[in-house]
């Protein structure tokens, strides 16, 4: 196993000196809420950033999330209330089980709490006295109007973060954390490529202000930390594999970085190219892979003693796999797994990125400027290592939740 070259923490503020000295009880943030929106690659953002601020375990995750299954699929356009309410009338009206929540079960809403601003705002000022200021965390855009409720019912209880550009009205929240990319549409080369008509539409017409905290890619949960914890847990399982172990995680294609079969043919060709070097290869799919390039992926290397692909039943062997890699190979649409993978300095190596327009097109350049990624050609020797200074955007937006807390004159209790 490689060894991991994850940056330590640096956002988290220490000291000595008594509570009742430094602004009192209630300048001191002791607890966290995570607003989700049912989806891990949104809520494991929120919940990372509260690790890294040192407020694990003391954190409550509510989730605002829309029906789901039949035609609810193609209602995401609306806002989530509304999609509610349609909802609600269809089922009213047909009774039709085509129309009918997916099970809530598969999802984990029967561990989690419905998200109500009012009830959240409630609770934060009922409580500031007593336990201080409210963090407030949220990620997506179904979670824009919560969070920016609480913010607007209890202005002076609570801090909230939004995490993944809002578009506009960014003095609804306290700070917002988003990539780079998302200020890609203000670049000459996005201008040129929008019709002059259109660009009054196109979000975010304004450059960031002091209220937005600039990564380069995704917040995760893969800190140092997890990292140890998860080499420990799936030592026995991974230690033991011939080295060095090549992980491919496959993701699904997306607006912006389309693909199908002809990728998923590219792949195994260029995996079958890199298998000499390789001790042992372990496959993950994502949820949101098509059936038809999993399968291609799992007829091609299904019988291979040197390869194993995870069937998709738990334990999720991801953390483990971003611990004990020596390398990765990425497809380009998922920003959440090569923003983990680039947070190891261990070789990435992306598939697709060719494919991929618009402001995906801008973060594949911005990593590959940065030198923390390769394309994946089927030449390589994995046994190769290479280097780069690590992704370091989780440290780095805890630092910046930090100093905007000193401003207020709050701060986290460690």
């Amino acid at each position: 196993m490689r060894p991991i070259r994850l940056p330590e923490l640096t956002g988290r503020l220490t000291g000595t000196t008594p509570e009742i000295f430094e602004g009192g009880f209630r300048s001191v943030i002791r607890r966290a809420v995570v607003i989700g929106n049912g989806f891990s690659g949104a809520e494991n953002q929120c919940i990372g950033l509260v690790r890294a601020l040192g407020l694990s375990g003391r954190h409550s995750l509510y989730r605002f999330t829309r029906p789901r299954g039949g035609v609810n699929e193609w209602l995401h356009w609306l806002p989530v209330s509304l999609h509610k309410k349609v909802d609600y009338l269809v089922k009213r009206i047909c009774g039709d089980s085509r129309f009918q929540l997916t099970s809530s079960a598969k999802y984990g809403l029967s561990q989690v709490l419905e998200a109500d601003a009012k009830q959240i705002a409630k609770i934060a000022h009922q409580t500031f006295d007593r336990d201080g200021p409210l963090l407030v965390v949220a990620s997506g855009r179904d979670t824009i109007s919560i969070a920016s409720s609480i913010k607007r019912l209890a202005p002076e209880n609570v801090f909230v973060v939004q995490i993944q550009h809002p578009r506009s009205h960014l003095n609804r929240f306290d700070l917002v954390i988003t990539p780079r990319h998302d200020y890609y549409p203000l670049t000459p080369d996005a201008q040129e490529q929008i019709p002059w008509f259109l660009r009054r539409w196109i979000t975010p017409r304004e450059p960031p202000d002091r209220h937005v905290v600039l990564t380069v890619g995704a917040l995760h949960q893969a800190d140092t930390a997890a990292l140890r914890a998860a080499a420990s847990a799936w030592n026995d399982e991974l230690a033991v594999l011939p080295k060095p172990l090549l992980v491919v995680n496959v993701g699904g294609p997306a607006s912006n970085c389309p693909y199908g079969v002809d990728l998923a043919k590219q792949l195994t060709k260029m995996l079958q190219s890199v298998l000499w070097s390789c001790g042992s290869i372990r496959i993950s799919f994502s949820r949101r892979t098509p059936e038809n390039v999993a399968n291609i992926i799992v007829k091609e290397f299904g019988n291979n003693p040197k390869v194993y692909i995870w069937d998709g039943e738990d334990p999720n062997p991801h953390m483990g796999h971003l611990a004990w890699a020596d390398a990765f190979v990425i497809t380009a649409d998922s920003v959440s797994m090569l923003s983990e993978a680039c947070s190891t300095g261990k070789p990435v190596y992306v598939i697709g990125a060719e494919r991929c327009t618009w402001k995906f097109s801008d973060f594949q350049k911005s990593l590959q400027e940065r030198g923390v990624v390769r394309p994946f050609t089927g030449s390589e020797d994995i046994s190769e290592n290479w280097s780069y200074s690590p992704l370091n955007d989780l440290a780095e937006a805890a630092r910046q939740v930090n100093e905007a807390l000193a401003e207020r004159g709050w701060r986290i209790h460690t």
